[in-house]
């Protein structure tokens, strides 16, 4: 089992470094954005390859690369760019990529250049402007999302989600792996954040893309399991095992108001966990 989640590489001294964050959009998209600052040299080539990987592991729908802060005058970074548009289109369904340069910087033109040879990118002088373009290419028919209170009736609302997701996708195979997931995940959120929980259902081509958004900046950890004397051990769920044992993939990333936890569940999968309600 794979933890999809990896620290983001802080910036250094020199103003160094790439950084993730998640933004959920208006429709419930996924929307990425990842941030490369600094000079272009090994080091930030090696992090920023690792943290696209990261990227494209969360499965997002969308993915947009803020190369404003980046000093890349020769424009050595071209082929990770490209790279990144292969593998991204690669994915099933596609995530759509776009990167954001300033119109003033010689990547910019050169990455333009491109779009000559199939190889084309798009490119934005803005992330504002990016956000606008990619969420006009996302198709809303294989998504379901709704808000939750933080209070004991979340978790249920959000197994009927999953129910009504996978009725109406013909993945009625994925219903009990999948409300399992989306269960603990939303009584984490309860538990842990106590704000209003934002979840999304998502069709992955033949598997489910969960995610539950709070308000908290803490990030989930798997703690040992414990129990009370004389309490059955799935008293209380077990979170992050149940999550960690279900899903095929999990993890975590930042967003501007808390965090968003993920999972993407492919096949059903005998558990130990009993399902409630």
């Amino acid at each position: 089992m794979r933890m999809g989640v990896s620290p983001p590489y802080p910036h250094d001294d020199t103003g160094q470094g790439v950084s993730i964050r998640a933004d959920i959009a208006a429709d419930a998209a996924a929307v990425s954005l990842l941030t490369v600052h600094g000079p272009w040299d090994h080091r930030l080539r090696r992090d920023t390859s690792v943290s696209l990987r990261r990227c494209f592991t969360e499965h997002p729908d969308a993915l947009i690369v803020d190369l404003s802060g980046l000093r890349d005058p020769h424009s050595e970074s071209v082929p990770t760019w490209v790279t990144a548009r292969a593998f991204a289109a690669a994915l099933q369904p596609p995530v759509h990529l776009a990167l954001c340069v300033p119109p003033d910087l010689p990547l910019a033109d050169r990455m333009q250049g491109l779009g000559a040879g199939g190889r084309c990118l798009p490119v934005y002088a803005k992330v504002g402007q990016a956000r606008v373009a990619v969420a006009g290419r996302i198709p809303g028919g294989d998504r379901l999302a709704t808000t939750l209170r933080p209070d004991p009736d979340a978790p249920g609302a959000a197994r009927h989600l999953v129910s009504d997701a996978c009725l109406a996708w013909g993945l009625a195979h994925l219903a009990h792996p999948g409300r399992l997931v989306i269960s603990e995940l939303v009584t984490n959120a309860v538990r842990h954040a106590g704000t209003p929980i934002r979840v999304v259902v998502t069709r992955r081509g033949p598997g489910l893309h969960l995610s539950v958004g709070d308000g908290s900046p803490r990030m989930p950890r798997v703690l040992p399991q414990a129990r009370r004397r004389g309490e059955p051990l799935d008293e209380h769920g077990r979170g992050l095992h149940t999550v960690r044992e279900t899903a095929e993939l999990w993890g975590a990333v930042p967003t501007a108001e808390g965090k968003v936890v993920w999972a993407t569940v492919r096949e059903a999968r005998t558990v130990a966990s009993p399902e409630a309600g």
